[in-house]
This record gives C-alpha cells, structure tokens and sequence, in this order.
C-alpha cells in the first residue's frame, strides 16, 4: 500500500509539473522591468590658497557631477552650499550689479569693482545622437541683497555649440552648526535645440578671492582666526531635473 500511495503521490506531481508547463507556455512571458537609470553623483572639492589661519586668500569651490541616464547627468535645478563659521568676504568699496544687467549685457554691463570671482564650466549638449562637450566661463558679482540677505550673480557664457548666458542667483543665510552660512540657487534650464534634452553640467569651479585674474581686485576672502577641530567642514546638497537628489561633503584639513 505504502508504494502504490507512493507511485500515485509521484504521477500527480508530475501531471501537475506538466498541467503547470504548459499553463505557462500558454501565457505571454513579462518581461522583468528594466533597471532604473543611474543615478547623478555629486563630489564638492574646496581649497584655500594660501591655506593660513587669518590670511586674505583665494577660495575655490569644485564640484564634479557623474553618472546618469547613457552617462550623462541630470541637470543641477537646486543647490545649496553649506560654508564654515567665521569664512568673510571682504569688499573695501561694495558696488554691485543686478542680474538684469548681467542677463542682458554680461560682464560688460557691471562695474570692474563689483566682480569677486572667475573659473569655469563644463557641460554635455546632446545633438541628435551625439553628445558635445561645452566649456563656458564662469565669473561671481556682489549682487543687490535679497530680503535684506547678501547675494552673490553667478555668470555662465558659453559660445560653441551654444551661445548661451546663464545667471545663478545665489543668497546667503544664516546656517545651523557645524556650520555658519549656506547659498541657496535656484538654477535655470539651459535649453540647447528643440526636441533635444537641456544640458547637463559635469563640472564647475568658481574661485572667489585673490587670484592670478583678480591681482588688481581688492575684493577677497578673509579666512578664520580659528580653525574647528578636524577641519574646515563644507556639505553640498543638490537637485535635479529628473527629481532626483545627491548630497556631498568635504573637509579642509586645519592648517
């Protein structure tokens, strides 16, 4: 009795192996859904030349964004930059320059005294079933305060492929510990030809301060008298046209 229960336990497993078979091979086959599409990093890089305790220096802010959809990241739509206590902008004569002015005649159409930092841009412009590298120069004004907070007009000017200008409003506020103010942008799109997408910034470096193009600027950064144990903190958060989101830190070792 034992094997006969056995053997028919057995045959109805296998019929219902094969009744299960070919229920399936009647049935469409769902494909699984494709991966997401990489997702856009961020990595910030801040430096200080000279990196001394007190002392008018350059400050240089870089940041490198990867990954993305084929490799190309997603636009930048939102940035804010969070700064250490006690990092000062000196302007000895303030003049500024709106981002009107800017938009409409560049660096032309601002006085000399009002520019505070220079570098540079680089970004990726689809065209068709390319994609083309841009560089564009970068250059920072003292603009008009917002709500009474401070502002900064961030210019990008690219010629080739795109004759585009871009102005980045960024406005300092008050930050919580560890640290002690924060930029907050809003970025436009920056649009390259129809039915293709906008471009995607991969790298850009923006140094405010005393530099080698700014030897006649009196316009610098003063660095703190005190340096925060383990360093100099900065942290960077950023969002993107997919509705995606990265965030970065980085750390200036202390004299």
């Amino acid at each position: 009795m034992k094997r006969l229960a056995l053997a028919v336990a057995g045959t109805l497993a296998l019929a219902g192996a094969a009744v299960a078979s070919a229920d399936t091979a009647s049935k469409p086959q769902i494909a699984p859904p494709p991966p997401p599409p990489e997702a856009t990093t961020a990595t910030i890089r801040p430096s200080f030349a000279p990196d001394r305790l007190g002392a008018k220096a350059a400050f240089t802010f870089a940041v490198h964004f990867a990954g993305g959809e084929h490799g190309v990241p997603s636009p930048v739509r939102r940035a804010v930059v969070h700064l250490p206590p006690g990092l000062t902008l000196n302007i000895p004569k303030l003049r500024s320059c709106s981002r009107a002015r800017l938009q409409a005649g560049g660096t032309r159409a601002c006085p000399a005294r009002s520019e505070i930092g220079a570098g540079r841009a680089l970004a990726d412009v689809h065209a068709g079933a390319s994609i083309e590298s841009e560089t564009a120069g970068v250059t920072a004004w003292v603009g008009p305060p917002r709500n009474l907070y401070p502002t900064i007009e961030i210019l990008g000017q690219g010629y080739s492929p795109l004759d585009e200008r871009v102005v980045i409003t960024a406005t300092a506020l008050p930050d919580k510990p560890p640290y002690g103010e924060k930029l907050e942008m809003t970025i436009p799109a920056i649009p390259t030809i129809p039915l293709e997408p906008n471009a995607s910034t991969v790298s850009f470096s923006l140094t405010i301060g005393v530099s080698k193009q700014l030897r006649r600027n009196p316009n610098t950064v003063v660095l703190p008298s005190r340096c925060p144990a383990g360093g100099f903190p900065f942290a960077a958060e950023f969002g993107y046209e997919d509705g995606s989101t990265s965030s970065s830190t980085a750390t200036v070792p202390c004299p």
